[in-house]
């Protein structure tokens, strides 16, 4: 039997403070005594969750004229308590299901979801051309600095909204992570897409008030064609993310078609990019170490984590290479992250071994300094492998360590409170002032191997290393010296009271398995 019933909030009322007043309102005893219906009567009762919300009413209408059983009521009461657990159970898999699709910020699909979508566009049988813009908020990280998190989340769920607003009903839009958006539209062509590109940079424009301030935000939009760029997902994606960055660094509030400025250099990007995405998801690259030789003694004072990257086609991919790209396209946090963990999986498995490493150093990139949770990750890692903070060594180019915003401050204070050491890598290639680098929590400075390379014919790298050392020494801290591959080097290091020394000299950077044999068949540094 169906049937449409409008409930008014005093129904609501009545049916969760008494059950059995659904029969008075699925039910019509004046209606002629059922002659209008094949029912003659009706049991019901209203349902309700565990908060005692009323989430639906279940009847039992009967055709039998004999009411000698109180056999409906008992029906009634045992279905009830099956329906409230089959409806809550319905709504938590719809919830369960639109957790999985979309972002819980914007309410626009996640990338899961559009990933998905993507490739069911792809498999249909008539591959049906499609537009692909990726869309970032330009300055969007200043934003976070200036007002806070809270007021950057507050941002982009207007940014999507008016998102929304431009796009057709057949377009589909979802947020990638971050500040990036993606816009897929349909049968798009190089003129729809420029077309709407163009509209979208113009309605951005109006002012968003945030905070009772009133912030001009602009986008930069890159994009790609399909089947013309490609025919992979994420081939396409990346390239659309690579216009998109190229867009950022020409010009800001601007768009890009990845074809209109494609050369050797940018696809090759692509192709890696694109790689190296995958090579995350499915953990195809490894950390090799290389030891660092503590000159005080000889022995182990601790090793590197060096990020290695074999691919299956494209061969061995150099750092230099790879990580560059993965700062560019995003990926740098989940690279970092990745190496933390698998440095602590790997000191735990030394230990095992009898091989104690002092401390392991692992390379995070700027970015990693602005996300506020990064202490607490570090924390949780080292509390789920039962190590000792002063076990790990995070390490920060000069560069990303002169940033000195207050994120950055507030974590590398917090980090060096729990005893996590701190070393400036590279020291000497930037450009920060002694008085920056002095308030600075350090516990080792590292100078780079340019400075060293020349030490026989170039005088001035002399003088230079020389002051780098004694500068960290006077700040207190451990002085690293990289790239040491002869004994001239080496002599002349120790000469300058160099604390550490790491380079082919000693050792090239090696897999985790290598290490042992590395220290037994160098009795000196065993102990």
């Amino acid at each position: 039997m169906l049937m449409r019933v409008v409930l008014t909030d005093a129904d609501i009322a009545a049916l969760t403070q008494v059950p059995e007043e659904a029969r008075s309102i699925v039910w019509d005893d004046t209606a002629g005594n059922g002659q209008e219906s094949e029912f003659l009567d009706c049991w019901a009762s209203a349902i309700c969750n565990g908060a005692g919300e009323l989430i639906g009413i279940f009847a039992l209408y009967s055709r039998n004229r004999d009411k000698i059983t109180n056999w409906p009521q008992k029906i009634v009461a045992g279905c009830v308590p099956s329906c409230a657990a089959i409806i809550e159970r319905g709504k938590t898999r719809l919830q369960l299901s639109r957790l999985d699709r979309y972002d819980a910020l914007t309410g626009l699909l996640n990338r899961n979801a559009v990933t998905t979508i993507l490739k069911e566009m792809t498999l249909q049988a008539v591959g049906a051309p499609f537009a692909l813009l990726v869309l970032d908020v330009d300055l969007f990280q200043d934003i976070n600095n200036l007002m806070g998190y809270d007021q950057g989340d507050a941002l982009l769920q207007t940014m999507a909204q008016r998102l929304t607003a431009q796009c057709r009903s057949n377009f589909i839009t979802g947020r990638l992570g971050g500040d990036d958006f993606v816009v897929i539209i349909p049968n798009g062509d190089h003129d729809i897409a420029n077309a709407f590109a163009d509209s979208l940079t113009s309605a951005m424009r109006e002012p968003v008030v945030i905070n009772n301030q009133e912030i001009i935000i602009s986008l930069s939009i890159g994009i790609s064609l399909y089947p013309d760029d490609g025919l992979e997902i994420e081939h396409i994606l990346n390239r659309a993310e690579m216009a998109m960055l190229e867009a950022k660094k020409t010009a800001r509030k601007s768009f890009r078609l990845l074809g209109s400025i494609a050369n050797d250099d940018v696809r090759a990007r692509v192709i890696i990019g694109s790689a190296l995405r995958k090579a995350i998801q499915d953990s195809e690259l490894e950390l090799f170490y290389q030891p660092q030789i503590s000159m005080k003694n000889n022995m182990l004072y601790g090793v590197e984590a060096l990020s290695r990257w074999h691919h299956l086609t494209l061969g061995t991919i150099p750092p230099s290479c790879f990580i560059p790209i993965a700062e560019e396209t995003a990926q740098i946090e989940a690279i970092g992250l990745w190496s933390l963990e698998e440095a602590c999986v790997q000191i735990v498995k030394w230990d095992k071994i009898g091989l104690h490493v002092p401390t392991v150093s692992v390379n995070l990139s700027a970015a990693h300094f602005s996300n506020p949770s990064l202490t607490e990750q570090i924390v949780n890692l080292l509390a789920r492998y039962n190590l000792a903070a002063n076990r790990l060594t995070i390490e920060i180019t000069e560069g990303g360590m002169m940033q000195q915003n207050i994120e950055t401050m507030t974590t590398l204070t917090a980090l060096r409170e729990i005893g996590v050491g701190l070393s400036l890598d590279d020291f000497g290639t930037g450009f920060s002032s002694l008085s920056r680098i002095s308030h600075l929590p350090l516990t080792e400075i590292k100078i780079d191997r340019s400075f060293i390379i020349n030490f026989e014919k170039d005088v001035s790298s002399l003088i230079v290393t020389e002051a780098a050392i004694n500068i960290g020494k006077r700040l207190g801290v451990h002085v690293v010296t990289e790239g040491v591959e002869d004994m001239f080097q080496e002599t002349r290091l120790r000469a300058m009271g160099c604390d550490v020394m790491q380079g082919y000299l000693f050792a090239r950077p090696m897999p985790p398995g290598d290490l042992l044999h590395w220290m037994q068949t160098r009795s000196s540094f065993a102990s």
